[in-house]
């Protein structure tokens, strides 16, 4: 982690407001692909993750869309009450879980609400590249939809498709008319709450393969507690029981084990571990299919074990 600036903020909507961020010194800041996010920690130590929104071109400033939270414990609470222009927040460095396959022929961005955030920089950096996409952007009303107007006025606005208050229903019938028949080498990305972007899935495989669908979680559930217990081995020997009530974070945290974590809620990925030996039973929304599928990793903060005993690699 590190500081940062806010030098605006812009309220985009009646709940989301967004920041621009900038280096305390006034350098350049690390470069990131399209989907990439940060973490950032508010006045409150509160840390979540947010999708960076802005041209990925651009190292002058991080851009990155809060909406507030009715049930907030804390955190987007937090960035809407608390900070100003010139405040100061941590963050930490862009990291990638959603990102643009190189080998697709045709991009179909997919946002609901708030989750246009990674998918608007998609579009930046497909624009840039002059590479075949189309945007779709599903929103209750106009004045929900954030960044509408950037997008309308943007170099990409012929390939920006807007499903404004069309009702669920409606909007579901529209986005299947616009995602039959894709070729082969197509790939959809969709970012929006977990029912929409469920749906979108369910169209889009209707004609690709499972692995050209990309989706990024913008808000976790609860952590479910429950299950067996199990054991927890690292590497280094130590050997740790993981009960019904506790994560593995937790029970490492307790231990003295030292381990990054940043969400909590198994979007982040910060706090994934190598699995050596054992079966994870994935929870999270941060790990792929295919990643789960491989049975190699675990998000250590929200997944438990189907086996008695995981083995981890820490490092």
């Amino acid at each position: 982690m590190f500081p940062v600036t806010v030098t605006e903020i812009t309220d985009e909507t009646e709940s989301i407001k967004v920041l621009r961020l900038v280096s305390v010194d006034g350098t350049p800041l690390a470069p990131y692909p399209a989907g990439a996010h940060i973490d950032v920690t508010g006045p409150t130590g509160i840390t979540r993750p947010y999708s960076l929104c802005g041209p990925p071109q651009d190292t002058g400033a991080y851009t990155i869309a809060v909406k507030r939270e009715e049930n907030s414990r804390g955190g987007s609470q937090a960035l809407h009450d608390k900070v100003e222009p010139g405040t100061r927040l941590a963050v930490g460095t862009p990291r990638q879980l959603l990102g643009l396959a190189p080998e697709a022929g045709e991009h179909h961005l997919v946002a609901a609400g708030v989750g246009i955030t990674p998918l608007l920089a998609m579009a930046y950096e497909l624009s840039t590249n002059g590479a075949e996409f189309r945007l779709h952007y599903v929103a209750r009303d106009r004045a929900e939809a954030a960044f509408a107007d950037l997008i309308e006025g943007s170099g990409f606005a012929d390939r920006a498709v807007f499903h404004f208050g069309l009702g669920r229903e409606a909007a579901a019938e529209a986005l299947a008319v616009e995602l039959a028949a894709l070729p082969a080498d197509a790939h959809v990305y969709t970012c929006g709450p977990q029912g929409f972007m469920d749906q979108v899935a369910a169209l889009a495989t209707r004609t690709l393969p499972e692995d050209h669908v990309h989706r990024e979680l913008f808000q976790a559930g609860d952590f479910v507690t429950g299950g067996d217990s199990f054991e927890v081995e690292l590497d280094t020997g130590e050997v740790y029981t993981v009960p019904p009530d506790k994560s593995i974070a937790e029970v490492l945290e307790e231990n003295g084990v030292p381990l990054d974590t940043s969400c909590r809620e198994g979007i982040c990925g910060t706090c994934v571990l190598q699995v050596i030996e054992g079966e994870p039973d994935h929870r999270d929304h941060c790990l792929t299919a295919k990643e789960k599928a491989a049975g190699d990793q675990i998000a250590a903060c929200v997944s438990r074990a189907k086996s008695p005993r995981l083995v981890v690699e820490l490092w």
